[in-house]
């Protein structure tokens, strides 16, 4: 064996340039991995998610208080007929048009709460029961 062979990894002194390309290197490798299994995001797309999530957020909310202003009418029972005879596209309008996606505070319409509200009335087997309290 050689002196270079025995002395291995101990007198390896890299250039400059090895240097600077394997930093270059790692932070590559290492943006690549963050961006496609590390969960990063860029500002732009965690905005986008963010305004997504107070959108359904909001749309939700609306469509649980729609629910209950929808089992608490006292026509519920035929008004939920009404809606399961209606044809997907015509609910949206068959709920906004019943008022019970009105929401006092709230003036313009919410997107999406309509079409959720229908789909959670069509969903529930039976309507629940309503406790009634003397005062």
């Amino acid at each position: 064996m050689s002196d270079m062979e025995r002395a291995g990894w101990s007198s390896f002194r890299p250039s400059k340039t090895l240097w600077f390309w394997s930093i270059v290197g790692a932070s590559v490798l290492t943006t690549i991995v963050g961006f496609t299994w590390g969960g990063w995001v860029t500002s732009g797309r965690a905005s986008t998610m963010a305004e997504l999530a107070v959108r359904n957020a909001r749309a939700n909310l609306v469509a649980d208080m729609c629910v209950h202003n929808f089992v608490s009418s006292s026509d519920a029972a035929e008004n939920l007929k009404a809606l399961k005879a209606k044809s997907s596209w015509q609910r949206e309008d068959f709920i906004k048009d019943g008022g019970w996606t009105t929401i006092a505070g709230i003036n313009d319409p919410v997107a999406n709460a309509a079409d959720t509200c229908a789909d959670h009335l069509l969903n529930m087997k039976e309507l629940p029961a309503l406790a009634v309290t003397d005062s």
